[in-house]
């Protein structure tokens, strides 16, 4: 693997806060995506007191070559207590903002929404003023499962390109661009009161004008936030980086992404998609999104 440049390198943190957080997730038996995708940003966060629960097991359907969430293992079936756990979790934290993704469950027939849709729920009853963010898949374009999500009512409805479309064969296999986009798309139609939001890794061979097309994209479908994160290899058989980009260049983007419309950009070599997620509470003050005049119907 290629040398990381200085630009990379990241504060040693404050390991009895870590311990802690580590402490009350393994008493309750919940993953996190900063440890099974070996975020750079886990030290940060969980000082912090924030984390990303995975729900529905660490064993991912897919075997996307840049994620290092394991493909290997077998899925395990849902477990009902989860959501449950969950919510205590983000209770015990005091969490102000929590995010909840997942593995791609291809297995099964929703894709996982009615497990999304079980801890939006344990979180609200528990932790009414939290606001939740949630990161799906592209849940095989069940538009259905999509809406059932939406009935549960997030503040954030995430979901992420990753890359631009030209290297979706070799880095994004089994993804599709234009499912992406119109997952994006119909969540603005069904829900116009969430925020959506979306995230794209950089040094993987893409131009700058790739990375503006995204955007481009993005905005065609009313998507309010915008992360950009430069693309570290997890082990040497994963997908190799083609290129460190300096933070100039993330400085660059977010101008050009502000300029384009996005509500908000966060545009970093260490940003992930979670990084900093909290912040949309001061968006939803200073621009809040029409309400719902409407249930959404699964």
């Amino acid at each position: 693997m290629a040398a990381k440049p200085d630009w990379l390198r990241v504060k040693a943190p404050q390991w009895e806060r870590v311990g802690a957080v580590k402490a009350i997730l393994q008493d309750l038996g919940l993953n996190t995506v900063c440890e099974e995708a070996s975020c750079p940003n886990i030290g940060e966060c969980f000082q912090a007191g924030t984390a990303t629960f995975l729900i529905m097991g660490p064993a991912c359907t897919r075997a996307c070559p840049y994620c290092d969430i394991d493909f290997e293992k077998h899925p395990q079936a849902l477990d009902p207590s989860e959501p449950l756990r969950l919510a205590e979790s983000v209770r015990r934290l005091g969490l102000k903002h929590v995010v909840i993704t997942s593995v791609n469950r291809d297995d099964l027939e929703d894709g996982g929404a009615s497990q999304f849709v079980a801890c939006l729920r344990a979180v609200r009853e528990h932790s009414p003023a939290t606001t939740i963010e949630v990161l799906i898949p592209d849940l095989c374009g069940n538009w259905k499962a999509l809406a059932t999500i939406l009935a549960a009512r997030p503040d954030v409805l995430n979901h992420n390109t990753e890359t631009v479309p030209r290297l979706y064969r070799r880095v994004r296999p089994q993804g599709d661009y234009q499912r992406s986009l119109e997952l994006l798309q119909r969540t603005r139609d069904l829900a116009p009161s969430v925020y959506t939001k979306s995230g794209l890794m950089v040094g993987l061979g893409e131009t700058d004008e790739e990375v503006g097309q995204v955007m481009d994209d993005l905005r065609r479908v009313d998507c309010d936030i915008l992360t950009l994160g430069q693309y570290l290899q997890p082990s040497p058989k994963h997908l190799a980086v083609q290129a460190f980009v300096p933070p100039e260049q993330f400085q660059r983007w977010q101008q050009v992404g502000e300029a384009k419309g996005f509500l908000q950009v966060v545009s970093s070599p260490l940003t992930r998609s979670s990084y900093h997620a909290e912040a949309v509470q001061t968006l939803m003050t200073q621009h809040p999104r029409p309400p719902q005049t409407s249930e959404v119907k699964p």
